[in-house]
């Protein structure tokens, strides 16, 4: 068995299949999270449950955390009970929510204080991603904190890259989402503008997804929109999320984006629709729903 004892806050839709690989890799798993039912799989396989962020941290070597929101981050990370209250020296702490980059920098000067290491280093890959550990994951920090958290994040991930210092990571993660944005924009109008043309969808997805607009989306959740399959492999809740941080910090940059202006106006749309908890693929809903 593995010695590094590990440490993870957020079990769900992602947390649930990563943490799960990592006790399928050997190590000592400690978990928490808000409602203890979805970690029941993972105790049920060994896991230990703990009953607060500062427990799991007094308790491991390594500690992840993959929650919902910033305000989560900052709850876990700097609250009375939190993880750098309790974390002991030298505890190496990798925040995998996507999140603000101002928050990941702000984190990393805490635990420099309390001799801890920190890296934020959000992903990109959605559920099947989580489960089959092939997961892009963007880190920033210090390259020592990296290397250091490399054998673990390969458990979870095949294309991990060193983004730069501390916030770098969740700058990058801006990025991609920036473009998925746009993206699923395109997928959704191109398949409801088939439908709409009397041609079949997925014979024109066979044509355009390996041509020119060919892309993850239109290649992975293309097929669950033709299916009727609006199940989250990412809620359309966090993505609206992370489109406000990027416009936030592209705001503080000067820099304008109104194609993500754009886009998160339909994810509000959608959300106003009841549909927060559905999966980004969702959006489709938008041009199909006429109630």
């Amino acid at each position: 068995m593995n010695t590094t004892r590990i440490g993870f806050i957020g079990t769900g839709v992602m947390g649930g299949s990563m943490a799960g690989r990592l006790l399928d890799a050997g190590y000592p798993l400690f978990v928490y999270t808000r409602t203890r039912e979805k970690s029941q799989p993972l105790l049920e396989r060994g896991a230990a449950w703990r009953d607060s962020p500062g427990a799991v941290a007094a308790d491991s070597t390594v500690l992840i955390t993959m929650v919902g929101y910033p305000s989560d981050v900052e709850e876990v990370y700097l609250g009375p009970d939190g993880v750098l209250a309790k974390a002991h020296k030298g505890c190496l702490l990798i925040d995998m929510t996507t999140s603000r980059p101002d928050l990941a920098r702000r984190i990393a000067r805490e635990a420099a204080r309390k001799s801890c290491m920190a890296i934020d280093a959000p992903v990109s890959g959605g559920d099947t991603g989580a489960r089959n550990g092939t997961l892009s994951i963007m880190a920033g920090g210090d390259e020592q904190s990296f290397t250091r958290a490399l054998p673990v994040l390969q458990h979870l991930g095949t294309n991990i890259v060193f983004q730069g210092g501390p916030g770098a990571g969740q700058y990058c993660k801006m990025c991609n989402q920036i473009a998925i944005a746009a993206t699923m924009v395109g997928v959704c109008e191109s398949l409801a503008y088939a439908e709409a043309a009397g041609l079949e969808p997925r014979r024109v997805l066979e044509s355009i997804s390996r041509g020119a607009a060919g892309s993850w989306s239109l290649s992975n959740l293309a097929p669950r929109i033709l299916d009727g399959d609006f199940t989250p492999g990412f809620f359309v809740k966090h993505f609206i999320k992370d489109m406000g941080i990027a416009l936030e910090s592209a705001d503080a940059l000067g820099l304008p984006l109104p194609g993500l202006m754009l886009a998160k106006d339909l994810y509000e749309k959608l959300a106003a629709k009841g549909l927060g908890d559905a999966g980004t693929q969702g959006l489709y809903r938008l041009y199909k729903d006429t109630d």
